[in-house]
Order: structure tokens, then sequence, then C-alpha cells
């Protein structure tokens, strides 16, 4: 891990963190809120990759769980763990990885910017809306005790703001990797 890693990884953990700034937006019919943090924890995967990005949403959550109000709404300290929110926070782990994973094997420098821009969509999407669905409905459903039912009906209302998150994502993953070619590669 070189100094360059430790700097990148540091400092998506602070966009991940600038992005909780946002006010959460609640709907009432869920107890999870919209957010703007997962657009950050995909723009870590793609930009970053698996292994760093997933040390930056590491180092985000260790941040939080140290009691820093560092998550949406202000919140921090080990009652993070506590919430109807929990499973989609430690699904940012597998999110990120996943993201990361798929944007290393689906996007190289020799494709045209659209194949680029497609492979990052598809990685953000697969990785940061499907995978961390996964975890929040199934955090939802088995220990909130919402039920799948519920808890996926409910996570239905995301679908088009977290679509808008990769497309974000892939833009930004884009433009990274045609503006600022010096970044090592995301492994």
């Amino acid at each position: 891990m070189t100094t360059r890693d430790l700097v990148l990884i540091s400092l998506f953990s602070a966009i991940i963190i600038a992005l909780g700034l946002l006010p959460p937006i609640t709907l009432g019919f869920i107890p999870v809120p919209i957010t703007a943090q997962s657009l950050g924890v995909m723009l870590a995967g793609v930009v970053l990759g698996a292994k760093r990005g997933t040390l930056a949403v590491l180092l985000t959550i260790l941040i939080a769980a140290i009691g820093l109000p560092v998550l949406s709404g202000g919140r921090g300290g080990l009652s993070i763990f506590t919430t109807p929110t929990t499973g989609f926070l430690i699904g940012w782990i597998a999110a990120v990885f996943v993201t990361g994973t798929l944007s290393e094997k689906l996007v190289n420098r020799s494709q045209s910017a659209l194949a680029q821009g497609i492979g990052f969509f598809v990685a953000s999407l697969i990785g940061g809306v499907v995978v961390l669905y996964a975890f929040g409905i199934t955090y939802l459903a088995l220990v909130v005790g919402l039920g799948f039912e519920k808890a996926f009906m409910g996570s239905l209302a995301f679908i088009p703001g977290d679509a808008l998150k990769a497309v974000l994502a892939a833009l930004a993953g884009r433009a990274v990797m045609a503006g600022y070619p010096l970044l090592p590669q995301r492994a």
C-alpha cells in the first residue's frame, strides 16, 4: 500500500462523509431515508476499484462507529448498528467491492468512451443497487421484522434515485479515467 493509495482511500472516505451532509429524505412508509452517501460508495468502487474502494468504505464506517456524526442525518456511534438502516450500512462494504470488481473487469483504457461509460454504469447498478438492496432488504425483513414483501415493495421507491446515482457514478468514473491518466490502475 503506497502513500498515494492511503491518500485516495482517505479522500473517498471524505467524499462519502461529505455526501452525508446532505439532509436525508424520509418517505414514511419505510424506516430508511433517501441519502446521497450511496453515490459515494459507487464512486469509490468505479474510481478506486475493489480493494481501495472497500478500504475507503471501511474507514468511513469506522469513523462513524467511533462516534463521529458522519452518516446522513448526523448519526454516529455504535448505535448505527442497531437501526433499520444497518443492513444498508453493512451492504456498503459488499456494494463497493462488487462495484469495484466489476469496474476492473468491464472497463479498460482501450475501450471507447461509450463502452467505458456503460461498463461503469453496469458495475454501479449491480454493485451499488442490486447488492446493496439485497443486504438492506434482508436486514429489514429479518431483523426489523417488516417481512420480505413489505421491505421489497418499500425499497422500490428508491430505485429511480439510485439509478440516477449509478449514471452519475458512471459519468464520474469515465471523466476520471479520461482526465486523470496518472491515477493508478483501479486494482
